[in-house]
């Protein structure tokens, strides 16, 4: 049975009941404002377990560094080795990774380049079959044309063009030509004429 019901039973006094309630008033009011209290005590351990291990980790950079030795024991000292070798192995190593992995990416290149190489060969090697055939067949279809005594290779103008293309065609003559003019026993132009028009002509030109 609860103490406060054998208080009650006990006295059965109003006075006696109203203390035992302001008793667990003051009681709760007192846990609820040593809350913060406590609170704030946890965080001020948390800061100060953080500070100590952030203390320990810069300290343990300049070991790693090299720096502020002269105050650490042999064990110590002994301890740091044992973590730069280790250090050292796992560098080491993976070192050894990157590079067969960049060996790797070039072996793959190489043979990405040597494949684009053949195929570039062999259209060239293509295209070089069918320039030397052509080169064959051009001599035969020459020989052709210099057999054949009717095909010169050049157009061919008539010899004696008809009078009708003379006259659908004229043409314009620059220059000057002399032109010999035999008197027959028949003509009736005389020598002194013909020399006139050939000194008009000469004139002319010059």
């Amino acid at each position: 049975m609860d103490l406060d019901s054998l208080l009650l039973k006990m006295t059965r006094s109003k006075r006696v009941g109203r203390t035992i309630e302001r008793y667990h008033r003051c009681y709760n009011s007192s846990l609820t404002n040593n809350r913060p209290e406590e609170s704030t005590q946890n965080w001020s351990q948390e800061v100060t377990k953080l500070k100590a291990k952030y203390e320990s980790l810069v300290r343990t950079n300049r070991h790693l560094l090299g720096e502020d030795l002269r105050d650490m024991s042999v064990k110590e000292l002994q301890a740091l080795e044992r973590k730069l070798e280790t250090a050292l192995t796992a560098t080491r190593q993976r070192k050894t990774q990157v590079m067969m992995e960049e060996m790797e990416d070039l072996r793959k290149k190489e043979r990405q380049l040597g494949d684009i190489n053949k195929q570039l060969k062999i259209k060239f090697e293509a295209e070089g079959l069918a320039f030397k055939s052509f080169q064959d067949l051009w001599p035969n279809s020459a020989a052709s044309v210099a057999d054949d005594p009717n095909n010169s290779g050049f157009p061919v103008q008539p010899s004696h063009p008809s009078s009708l293309d003379c006259n659908t065609e004229p043409f314009l003559q620059i220059g000057f030509q002399q032109h010999y003019y035999v008197q027959g026993e028949g003509s009736s132009v005389s020598k002194s004429n013909v020399a006139r028009e050939t000194n008009f002509v000469q004139g002319w030109v010059l």
